[in-house]
């Protein structure tokens, strides 16, 4: 049983492996590319490539599907966004075939970098995808009710707002608003959650020309308000989804307090909330993909996503 509580999250951490041996400050700018949907099947896993959730949209506004070839019925969906400090990083690349072996859709979303437009449109393109996703749910066997969303560092801020504004809709932009963007739960692995309190050394985070500023568009000192509107602990409330958040302890890029911040203030509101911290880690590290954390994940979302485990 143990073996097989490992696979699943094996495919979690390939998602992730671009994000863990990058970093959060120093991505490489990823191409734009105008695509047309693909379908291509092998080993079982039907994969659509280049789906546009938002019509006539921009190039990054597109997602991928991972399913089974053949039809097994209804399933949960897990939704992984890439980071990249919202200024690079990429959909592709990811293993969906043990998350797929074990009950799970799995999609991969991009989003317009913070070069394209500032913030809200990186957080307006996951919500929009989530409302597409759930327009188109009963054309590719997805439960509409059970999408959970995960993400690292800068994917991990977006997953983290998307669990935190379910109940809001400021950001719910253009098309599919009949339908929610909320989702069920949610993995943060390190994403920014306090823009206005950082909580340690600001020097390159107050730069003008930090990551954080390109994402305001101007300097993150200028920008404070918008700096609130974009923190998810901005928007904790009881109605947030569940949240599992891991962090490292030894993490100089976003501070292990953003995390920290972030778990308390969903206990405090009566969420459930866990944060595990991984010692000697920085921003991102081998411990995230240790057998105890893929356990922990695993549980996590078959808790919340699959039908009959809550």
């Amino acid at each position: 049983m143990l073996r097989r509580a490992l696979l699943l999250p094996t495919a979690i951490f390939v998602l992730a492996a671009t994000v863990l041996s990058l970093g959060f400050s120093s991505f490489a700018q990823q191409p734009a590319k105008t695509a047309v949907p693909t379908t291509t099947e092998k080993d079982g896993i039907k994969k659509i490539t280049d789906l546009a959730y938002v019509t006539d949209g921009r190039p990054r506004q597109r997602l991928d599907l991972y399913l089974p070839a053949k039809s097994t019925g209804v399933r949960p969906l897990v939704v992984w966004i890439h980071g990249g400090g919202w200024v690079g990083g990429t959909k592709a690349g990811v293993n969906a075939a043990p998350l797929l072996a074990s009950g799970y859709a799995v999609a991969s979303v991009e989003y317009r970098f913070s070069q394209d437009a500032p913030y809200p449109a990186q957080i307006e393109d996951c919500k929009a995808a989530i409302r597409w996703l759930r327009a188109h749910a009963a054309e590719y066997e997805i439960d509409p009710a059970r999408i959970g969303a995960w993400g690292a560092s800068a994917g991990g801020h977006l997953v983290a707002l998307l669990g935190t504004t379910g109940e809001i809709h400021d950001f719910d932009k253009g098309e599919n608003l009949d339908q929610s963007s909320a989702v069920q739960c949610v993995i943060d692995w390190f994403g920014p959650t306090d823009f206005v309190n950082w909580g340690a050394d600001r020097t390159t985070y107050d730069r003008p020309d930090s990551l954080v500023s390109k994402l305001l568009g101007g300097p993150v000192l200028e920008k404070q308000d918008l700096a609130r509107l974009a923190s998810p602990m901005h928007f904790v409330t009881a109605k947030a989804a569940p949240f599992l958040i891991m962090h490292g302890d030894q993490d100089t890029l976003v501070p292990l307090q953003q995390s920290m911040v972030l778990n308390s203030a969903l206990k405090k509101a009566g969420v459930a909330s866990e944060l595990i911290t991984l010692k000697g880690n920085g921003h991102g590290g081998p411990l995230f993909t240790a057998p105890e954390q893929i356990v922990a994940m695993k549980a996590f979302i078959d808790k919340y996503l699959m039908p009959g485990t809550k």
